[in-house]
């Protein structure tokens, strides 16, 4: 078996770490985002687009992406889960995309209110809309 010679290390904290806590400002996730530019990251997930009745915290994801303070060397991706997400997520001007399933059923289910087949269906149309606007999807 081969191993990889380089791996990609993603701060997934202004949306996994704000997603389930307390709602924060969008000014302090921009700021947020802003200082940990500043740290030298190469890649940061920004926000998610996902339904605000789900997850309320991620509503203001697209405001959050359009005022941070970019850096040419940083990445900066949302988490999509289907095709709406990703046309959400391409307005915010991200520039990367990140999908997700689960490896059980019943997360899949409690999660994204489906089977992880079902799941990996919805990512079909989203990787073929992703590749005609060239942006990266990470999974």
């Amino acid at each position: 078996m081969t191993l990889p010679t380089n791996v990609t290390i993603v701060e997934v904290g202004p949306r996994d770490g704000l997603q389930n806590e307390s709602p924060v400002s969008t000014r302090t996730k921009i700021r947020l985002i802003d200082l940990l530019s500043d740290t030298g990251l190469s890649h940061i997930e920004a926000g998610s687009f996902v339904s605000p009745k789900w997850v309320p915290q991620m509503a203001d994801s697209k405001e959050v992406m359009q005022n941070i303070t970019r850096r040419a060397s940083v990445t900066y991706s949302a988490l999509t889960p289907n095709l709406q997400g990703l046309e959400q997520a391409l307005d915010a001007g991200a520039n990367q995309v990140a999908i997700f399933t689960s490896a059980s059923e019943g997360f899949c289910q409690h999660n994204i209110n489906c089977s992880i087949a079902e799941s990996l269906k919805r990512f079909e149309p989203l990787m073929v809309q992703a590749d005609k606007y060239h942006i990266p999807v990470r999974g």
